[in-house]
């Protein structure tokens, strides 16, 4: 039986230098040389492929190469569940996350890798004002906890003013790891949407040419964020914002399309039904047989005369098709001949499907309503307090979701795909809101995963009192995280109140982002016996059962909604998890006299269970009276098939 420790890869979070590695050793084995990649045999191999520039196109910034290290180093965190700040614990698939996102996005890229169709993030804009960096390259959760106050320690802020000359630096500092690590989580048809000003949108599109490839550039989505008075330094108000939206992979074509309902069809020839279509005489610009003079040419028309595409100022034109594609829908009978005045025909494409058609979409976003308009959400939510500045109306990001997440209308409505919607700066919960009301609106089968820093909020500071006040009737710490819980929680309830029928999911699974289960080894070299006999338990003996499983369900890449059985089994208490994808027995105790029936009991439910895939069994190493009643444990098990033994 495999003692699983702090060190062991299996309970960390995805070492992605190494899968790295790997692939490269399995794609150029002959670069390594004794485990070492010699880069000249790689460059080698690569052949012309690799630019070696001094000076090339690109953005470059101080700290650039630690950024990347960061998205790159394992997390020693984990997810506490929290069933009391919860709603529906056992029912839910929505996620809110409470920590910082940068360590959040490494926990769940075993469990949610290549899963995740639609990510949204409003991060902090750069102002110039201060802003919460807690990125720490050698102790990152003990500076989490610190700048959070769960712990003693100072309070870290990033200044971040344009005279430090720091004022883009600490920004893209802070989000290259986050979004490299984010298009991990992406569906090959994932699209992202970044909600951004004029500030760093150009610094943005680059970073993001980098990470995604400009290939997958979608484009710049804009919308009206203000209306009426503003003032400006610059002499020039902005009214508007961007959504930037770049996809994983273009080639799936990842965006939905505006669904035009199909027009009758009020015509009858000798092929059947149809109706007029589009002109087929191309007008507006370069529309003149000298723009496009390949484009003009005669077809056969009525009584077998040659028509042109002559334009309607009676100078000669071009067609929009191209000529053996053209021919061909004349021989088919599938154009319209309308004669002018002149002589000259208009000729019109016939079209026979009485389908509804798609057209794209817009980068013009309409109908989305203003920052002002979040900010009366909020008012409506909280009682008449405006406990959020600047929060963005849930229709945006309603119509984001409309444009992100194509209709499959083949699907009927109990087999609807799920959509996973990621938002890892959740602020005010805007994103949980939009896609409650989005699947309530559209019936779809959407569920979020929310992920927000729990920012202290001080109520000596003027543009924090009323957040944290309102905290404090609450009885909640004071933190902005715990009022985007209060959000969803208030919103699904008036959404309920609203649709009264409504059977979908309105409620959220909360976990805690805190210190991994598991002790690392930290001896104290003037007292290694009192260290080793600490050691002998190696799980924080403050964690519970359930810390416990779900740090090993994100650690072995299940879902955090997935579902746990319990049973009791020759007196322990045995969880099942995934139907038996995971089984563990977390009991302080196992003797000797113990193990037969317990494995025996196990080997029974598992069976009964009959798990596609391998299956993991998980104990307590500390649990066991001795070695004796270890090997035995294991070696029932395996006897049976179950070979994937592990301790903790």
């Amino acid at each position: 039986m495999k003692k699983l420790t702090a060190e062991d890869m299996e309970t960390k979070s995805p070492d992605l230098v190494a899968d790295n590695i790997e692939r490269l050793k399995v794609l150029f084995p002959e670069a390594f040389i004794e485990g070492k990649i010699d880069f000249e045999v790689l460059k080698q191999l690569l052949g012309g492929a690799v630019d070696e520039r001094e000076e090339k196109y690109g953005l470059n910034w101080h700290g650039k190469r630690r950024a990347r290290q960061l998205a790159l180093t394992p997390s020693t965190g984990t997810l506490r569940p929290c069933p009391e700040d919860s709603v529906d614990w056992d029912t839910t698939q929505n996620l809110m996350i409470e920590g910082d996102n940068l360590e959040v996005l490494k926990l769940l890229q075993k469990s949610y890798a290549r899963k995740v169709k639609l990510i949204y993030i409003d991060p902090p804009y750069n102002t110039g004002k201060d802003f919460v960096y807690p990125d720490n390259f050698q102790d990152k959760i003990k500076n989490y906890l610190e700048l959070t106050g769960q712990v003693e320690g100072g309070k870290k802020i990033s200044s971040n003013t344009e005279a430090s000359g720091r004022f883009h630096t600490d920004w893209l500092n802070m989000m290259y790891p986050r979004l490299k690590l984010a298009r991990n989580l992406m569906r090959d048809d994932g699209v992202l949407f970044v909600s951004i000003d004029e500030r760093e949108i150009a610094n943005l599109r680059i970073m993001l040419d980098e990470l995604f490839g400009p290939e997958n550039s979608i484009c710049e989505f804009i919308w009206q964020a203000k209306k009426g008075g503003g003032s400006d330094n610059r002499g020039v108000v902005s009214d508007h914002e961007y959504a930037v939206c770049y996809c994983r992979n273009i080639d799936t074509d990842p965006l939905s399309q505006i669904l035009l309902e199909a027009e009758p069809l009020d015509k009858v020839d000798e092929k059947g039904s149809y109706r007029v279509g589009r002109e087929l005489n191309k007008w507006g610009a370069n529309s003149l047989r000298k723009d496009r003079p390949t484009m003009f040419y005669p077809i056969p028309g009525p009584g077998g005369i040659d028509v042109y595409p002559i334009r309607n100022d009676n100078k000669e034109g071009c067609w929009r098709w191209g000529k053996r594609k053209l021919l061909k829908a004349v021989a088919d009978g599938d154009v319209d001949f309308v004669q002018r005045d002149n002589g000259t025909y208009i000729v019109y494409e016939k079209i026979r499907s009485a389908e509804a058609r798609g057209k794209p979409h817009r980068t013009l976003l309409e109908g989305c309503g203003q920052t002002a308009d979040g900010t009366k959400v909020i008012k409506e939510l909280f009682d008449g307090e405006r406990v959020f500045d600047f929060s963005k109306p849930p229709a945006l990001i309603s119509n984001l979701l409309k444009i992100g997440i194509p209709v499959n209308e083949d699907q009927d409505d109990t087999e609807k795909e799920e959509h996973i919607i990621l938002d890892f700066f959740a602020g005010s919960g805007t994103t949980g809101h939009a896609v409650m009301t989005h699947n309530v609106a559209d019936g779809r089968n959407c569920r979020y995963i929310l992920v927000q820093l729990p920012e202290p909020l001080d109520p000596e500071n003027n543009d924090q009192k009323i957040a944290a006040d309102f905290c404090d009737n609450l009885k909640k710490p004071r933190n902005i995280a715990e009022l985007t819980k209060e959000r969803l929680r208030r919103a699904a309830k008036k959404i309920k109140d609203e649709n009264p029928t409504f059977a979908g999911d309105l409620s959220f699974r909360m976990f805690r982002l805190d210190s991994s289960n598991i002790l690392a080894w930290q001896p104290d070299r003037d007292n290694l016996p009192k260290t080793l006999q600490e050691s002998a338990e190696h799980l924080k003996t403050d964690r519970s059962e359930g810390d416990i499983l779900f740090e090993l369900l994100l650690k072995l890449g299940l879902d955090l909604t997935v579902p746990i059985e319990e049973k009791n089994i020759a007196g322990k208490s045995v969880h099942s998890i995934g139907a038996g994808t995971l089984m563990v027995c977390l009991s302080d105790k196992i003797s000797t006299n113990e193990v037969e029936p317990l494995a025996l009991g196990i080997i029974a439910w598992h069976k009964q269970l009959a798990p596609a895939g391998e299956t993991s069994i998980v104990f307590r190493d500390s649990a066991f009276t001795d070695d004796v009643a270890k090997t035995n444990l294991t070696a029932i098990l395996q006897q049976h098939g179950l070979d994937n033994v592990r301790s903790l």
